[in-house]
């Protein structure tokens, strides 16, 4: 540690709880051997799975690999029921991890950052915290997730609604909606799992859909001990496999372009995926072109699209479901999404036809005057994703350039874990990362992040960055593998169009998780060239 640095309340500080936050405390504070803080918002741990408690909350990668895989020991412990896990069985995991590696002592909890400070004369991190008082540091980490800054909608008397208004990123431990007149806004990822799991207790359930969307069925069901102990016994496999993918789901994905077979072959490869479940898996395991070609998407949209109509049985309801888009957007999976409206408690009103004109004390009126009266309204209204947990903190780097600036035109980095000018900063899961199972991405770059910060304070290093010649070939690099996509060409999150305002952004690395690694391995292979060290001062 420098001269300048040593006197810092710690060697580094992590912002977040979550399965990225406490591997890098781990690794930090146990291998590189650090002084490590761990400071978080909320009052434990578990990130996103710590707010996101509404009714069918669930991880849409399957139980075996949305876990870490480095502790081969606690794989093997592990145990579980089913194909994917819900909410509380994956906050009692990063429970039993926090506990496992003695992580609690070095975790300050109901700690919100409001800033971070870069100052050149130290070379230290000053954060501001809510509560007026400050911490310094020489590295910052921010693991704040993808998904964690809330996007509240602005219409016309929102605040006045008298019944319980919840967003679903901050749902309340108390709220039991069984028997009540609930309302959900918004038909995303989130929005789908609160609609199915909400249907059969509720009095009645209004869905505003705002987007109507391609969803396939999850496949979720009990496993058995059997599976459970073969799967035990292919652990190096399963993972070699992850690593060595593209999207890290588990699954080969396919080789076979989807025009290269029969009409016939298409659909019986569709249909198999579909009675199999899982969105990813349909989207990249069926055909190796569903995202690249528009004849190849147009028939697997053709499909789905024929399964909405053989499941809904009101004509108009199921021609309100029906996408008319690419299906290309993050790919959605439910157990019975469509079926829900077959349901004579479950309402559809599509606000792009009916549009929603204010929210008063007792419900929602649409365009046509219709009050629908509620107790409970839901907003499953999303995030600001992926740069919007940045731009809400006061983060400035040097000459106090602050980070919303520096992303004015939209967010860029290196790797999605540096930015220019914001020396001894990383990021995990930020901006052009990869579009992946978020775990595996995540103990790659919390590892890569970590021996970075070993090599530079070997070296004896005050500080580290990336060249911002660096940062803005990376930045071009994923804008173009995005456009070699169809992911641009239709309105989602994943390139902030859910904002109002926002300018359209690319947001992930798309060349998928084998790739990303070996450019990871490059850099390290290259001497971490692509990055600028300023060496210790020698003091005169």
């Amino acid at each position: 540690m420098s001269e300048k640095t040593h006197n810092a309340d710690f060697d580094a500080i992590i912002i977040g709880a979550g399965f990225a936050g406490l591997y890098m405390l781990h690794r930090l504070r146990d291998l590189v051997g650090l002084r490590v803080r761990l400071v978080d918002k909320a009052g434990g741990v578990g990130g996103t799975w710590y707010w996101n408690r509404y009714p069918g909350a669930m991880s849409d990668t399957e139980s075996h690999i949305y876990r870490y895989s480095f502790d081969k020991e606690m794989l093997q412990e592990d145990h579980w029921d089913n194909r994917y896990l819900m909410q509380p069985e994956i906050l009692a995991y990063l429970q039993r991890f926090a506990e496992r590696y003695d992580l609690y002592r070095d975790i300050q909890f109901d700690t919100a950052v409001e800033s971070a400070h870069y100052d050149e004369d130290t070379d230290t991190w000053t954060l501001g915290l809510a509560d007026g008082s400050t911490m310094t540091s020489k590295y910052l980490v921010t693991a704040v997730g993808l998904l964690s800054r809330i996007n509240k909608p602005d219409i016309p008397g929102v605040d006045t609604f008298a019944g319980d208004l919840v967003h679903t990123g901050a749902w309340p431990a108390d709220l039991d909606i069984t028997g009540k007149r609930v309302g959900v806004i918004g038909t995303g990822s989130t929005g789908c799992q609160v609609i199915v799991a909400s249907a059969p207790k509720v009095a009645h359930l209004t869905v505003f859909q705002r987007s109507a969307q391609y969803s396939i069925p999850s496949g979720n069901g009990p496993v058995t001990e059997d599976e459970i102990a073969e799967t035990k016994k292919q652990f190096d496999e399963i993972w070699d496999q992850v690593r060595n993918s593209q999207v890290a789901f588990g699954f080969e994905e396919s080789t076979v372009p989807a025009m290269s077979v029969s009409e016939e072959e298409r659909r019986r490869v569709f249909q198999e995926n579909w009675d199999r479940g899982n969105g990813f898996r349909f989207m990249f395991g069926t055909f190796c072109d569903l995202v690249t070609d528009e004849d190849a998407n147009k028939a697997a949209a053709d499909f789905i699209r024929s399964k909405i109509a053989e499941i809904v049985k009101d004509p108009e309801t199921a021609r309100r479901l029906t996408p008319t888009d690419l299906y290309a957007k993050r790919p959605l999976c439910n157990a019975g999404y469509y079926e829900v409206y077959n349901r004579d408690n479950v309402t559809l009103v599509d606000i792009k036809e009916n549009g929603i004109k204010e929210i008063t004390p007792k419900g929602v009126i649409t365009e046509d005057g219709t009050l629908h009266e509620l107790d409970v309204l839901v907003l499953a209204t999303g995030f600001e994703g992926v740069d919007g947990s940045y731009i809400r903190i006061d983060l400035r780097g040097r000459n106090g350039q602050a980070i919303k600036d520096h992303w004015a035109d939209g967010p860029q980095s290196y790797l999605g874990i540096l930015t220019a000018g914001f020396p001894n900063m990383f990021m995990v899961l930020g901006p052009n990362g990869p579009f992946t199972n978020l775990i595996p991405s995540i103990e790659t770059q919390v590892e890569w992040i970590s021996d970075l910060i070993a090599h530079s304070e070997a070296s004896g290093a005050v500080s580290v960055e990336v060249r911002p010649e660096v940062e803005q070939e990376w930045t071009q690099m994923c804008a173009e593998m995005a456009e070699g996509t169809l992911f641009p060409k239709a309105q989602s999150w994943i390139f902030a169009a859910n904002i109002p305002g926002k300018k359209h952004s690319v947001m992930f690395y798309f060349g998928g998780l084998k790739e990303y690694r070996r450019e990871l391995g490059d850099a390290i292979q290259d001497g971490y060239a692509p990055l600028a060290f300023q060496p210790q001062k020698v003091l005169a």
